[in-house]
């Protein structure tokens, strides 16, 4: 069960940031993000090595809150209903849900301080003047990161160089100064990073540069707009959308790279060496936990006993054929036997193994309908109130499944070996065909229907088609776009990236962030395109402006 635990932790959190942020003595190692970290009084800091600057993304990759509840509940991808007491948390889910956040909200302010304290680690190495070129190299690629990911979500960058006095604070770069700065950064360092291979796709190589490269540039017309229009609307410019084609190119030429046949080698247990399309990641054997993709909406009577929180909204689910769809449904034969359920969206009633005699839930025990903590049939249905919601009320999503080895003898699946994506290649190739689709040229002459029908030929259900198989049918199939729009390449990001920390981009992009979605009836305050800077963080550098609207 999920309830207070989570909030105590972050109150705890707020308290301890405030009390740094006191302590500003010269004598002291002030430790607030907005403030570089002195070895000594009068010198530069020294950069810590590239494998703990790695280790700032742990950060993004073990908890379903902070960045990626930012990214997915202010979107019509997920949300957080309450159930009873539980996941009520003052809140804090219905206020991304419903756009109502401000500059003290829980998750705006942990999600600013692990990006504030990105850029401190990694500015110290990516303006090094003495360290190995391939790791200034990584370094920049990774500050580039985490200054992108600060332009989107706050519309400002932090910047403060590695050698600046010990009392200076930090310079704010607008978002189009960033833009800037990160596009400078990304061309420059691709020369020293090595080239993507299956072995190396936990670190930074060429083809992850190019990948932010043009997102960089697909983005450019929000990032460098008018910025008391944050919702747009947008003009693209074509000589953008060349880039964006030009640096997916670049990522076509890697014969490691290609579009995964089976959806769920790239998120299972098996994702490091099977997949085909993870560009960058976060490896679990480097640090990752992705226990809490499943346990954020396992009910308490699944294996493993979950969370039973976040679910998928009916706006995602409509835009599936859910019946042939692998993203959605699928099996994964040593997963499904184990645990007598799909991968991708759980719906209806749900089956489990339990043990007939104690009624204990574990793998190896037979296959059983599961119940409520009532007694009653666990049937997960489509519909869920945000602010009332009893335990089985809406689907939920399982987007990394945990391997069941992990999970016997008691585990708690910790020791799974997923590994969380950052960049992926139908991303980027989707990327493509939206540049294409705004104006863009591609010298190779593919398609926005070309890319969008090679993608779904690879994502018709495997469980569907043995089923239609062996029912002497005809095997299922996609149905493939004519004569592709922007509205396709939106739906099928939205199909194809779920809960892979796009979708709110895409949306403001497309300049429909705004609108009603299941459970938020009316159109939000265009100035929600962007989050508050937290008071904290304006309290202690007088350089920051508060965002429009805050």
């Amino acid at each position: 069960m999920k309830t207070r635990k989570f909030l105590v932790m972050r109150s705890g959190l707020f308290a301890a940031v405030m009390t740094l942020m006191m302590a500003c003595s010269l004598d002291v190692k002030v430790k607030d993000p907005n403030v570089i970290l002195p070895v000594s009084n009068s010198g530069a800091p020294t950069p810590e090595s590239i494998t703990a600057i790695y280790g700032q993304l742990t950060g993004l990759t073990t908890d379903q809150g902070d960045w990626f509840a930012m990214g997915v509940h202010t979107t019509d991808e997920m949300m957080g209903p309450t159930r009873g007491t539980d996941w009520d948390d003052f809140g804090q889910w219905r206020k991304l849900h419903l756009h109502t956040w401000d500059g003290v909200h829980p998750q705006v302010i942990t999600a600013w301080n692990n990006i504030q304290q990105g850029l401190f680690q990694t500015t110290l190495l990516a303006e090094s003047t003495s360290g190995a070129a391939g790791d200034v190299a990584a370094a920049q690629f990774l500050r580039s990161f985490w200054r992108y990911m600060s332009m989107d979500m706050y519309g400002i960058v932090q910047h403060r160089p590695a050698t600046a006095p010990i009392l200076a604070l930090p310079q704010v770069y607008t978002r189009s100064q960033a833009w800037n700065a990160t596009r400078s950064e990304l061309k420059n360092c691709i020369a020293n990073l090595p080239a993507f291979s299956a072995a190396n796709r936990g670190v930074a190589t060429k083809e992850a540069a190019y990948f932010l490269l043009a997102r960089l540039y697909l983005n450019r017309a929000v990032f460098q707009g008018d910025p008391t229009k944050p919702a747009g609307p947008f003009s693209f410019a074509s000589t953008d959308m060349d880039s964006v084609i030009y640096y997916v190119n670049q990522i076509e030429a890697n014969a490691s790279l290609s579009i995964s046949p089976f959806y769920w080698d790239n998120f299972s247990w098996k994702n490091t060496n099977k997949s085909t399309e993870n560009i960058f990641v976060r490896r679990q054997q480097d640090g990752g936990n992705m226990r809490w993709p499943t346990y954020m909406g396992a009910h308490y009577n699944m294996v493993p006993s979950g969370w039973n929180g976040f679910v998928i909204l009916a706006d995602s689910w409509n835009r599936f054929d859910t019946l042939n769809d692998s993203r959605v449904y699928d099996t994964i034969p040593s997963y499904s036997a184990a645990l007598f359920r799909n991968v991708g969206v759980l719906t209806g009633q749900l089956y489990g193994p339990t043990d007939p005699a104690t009624g204990g839930h574990y793998v190896g025990a037979p296959k059983a309908a599961l119940t409520d903590r009532s007694g009653s049939p666990l049937i997960f249905t489509k519909s869920v109130d945000l602010f009332v919601a009893t335990e089985a009320k809406g689907y939920r999503t399982n987007k990394y499944p945990l391997d069941p080895v992990s999970l016997t003898n008691g585990g708690d699946g910790s020791s799974s070996t997923n590994d969380y994506v950052f960049y992926r290649f139908s991303d980027a190739l989707l990327m493509k065909a939206e540049a294409i689709l705004r104006g863009g040229t591609d010298p190779k002459s593919e398609t926005p229907t070309g890319i969008i029908n090679s993608i779904r030929a690879n994502r018709v259900s495997h469980a569907a088609i043995a089923a239609a198989v062996a029912a002497g049918h005809p095997a299922p199939t996609l149905t493939q776009v004519s004569g592709a729009t922007l509205q396709d390449v939106l739906d099928e990001r939205g199909r194809e990236l779920y809960l892979e920390q796009t979708r709110r981009n895409d949306l403001i992009r497309f300049e429909v962030f705004n609108k009603p979605v299941y459970g938020r009836t009316a159109a939000s305050d265009p100035t929600r395109c962007i989050f508050p800077i937290p008071f904290v963080a304006l309290s202690s550098n007088p350089n920051l402006v508060q965002n429009l609207g805050y």
